[in-house]
């Protein structure tokens, strides 16, 4: 896949991603990391793999938490196949940083997050 096709699909995955969390639904949320990703989320803590990730969604989720926009998104391709998000990110009830979401693009042509590093402030 070129840079620029790798850039959209990680554009599109992410504008899911968001959509996903938005309509309450943490299964597609986890859908979006690979079996074996690694979430660190400031405070809260460090969730390996993609069932406890599940759990950290539905959790967020139960508690009210909505309406995520992503501030000023930037991606940087790493090579074909890894690029990394940035961003500022707010919803109703916090807002933060992400400092790293490594997205890697599957066999199936789809990509997926193996590491999502972002804080709540």
């Amino acid at each position: 896949m070129s840079k620029l096709l790798l850039q959209e699909a990680v554009q599109k995955a992410s504008r899911q991603w968001q959509e996903a969390f938005n309509d309450g639904d943490a299964i597609s949320c986890a859908d979006f990391y690979e079996d074996d990703a690694i979430m660190q989320a400031i405070p809260f803590g460090i969730y390996c793999g993609k069932d406890t990730i599940l759990t950290f969604w539905q959790q967020l989720i139960k508690d009210g938490y909505r309406d995520i926009t992503y501030i000023n998104p930037q991606i940087k391709v790493i090579n074909e196949q890894q690029a990394v998000l940035t961003a500022n990110w707010s919803m109703n009830k916090s807002s933060g940083v992400i400092h790293k979401e490594m997205w890697i693009l599957q066999d199936d042509g789809n990509v997926k997050l193996s590491e999502d590093h972002f804080e709540a402030l």
